[in-house]
């Protein structure tokens, strides 16, 4: 199973890719065995520039 995981950064507390890691490692736990696939996405205000550096 492949599983992307494609977040905004949470305002003011966690970038996108910080998002993106804090979700892989609690789905990480349920499917140990299965494929991710991290994209830190952005809307335009706040991090954009980092996500697309991350990305």
């Amino acid at each position: 199973m492949k599983i992307v995981i494609a977040p905004d950064s949470y305002k003011e507390s966690l970038t996108a890719k910080q998002v993106c890691i804090a979700i892989e490692t609690g789905f990480k736990r349920v499917f140990p065995g299965a494929q991710y696939v991290l994209v830190p996405v952005a809307d335009g205000g706040e991090g954009t520039v980092q996500s697309l550096v991350d990305a």
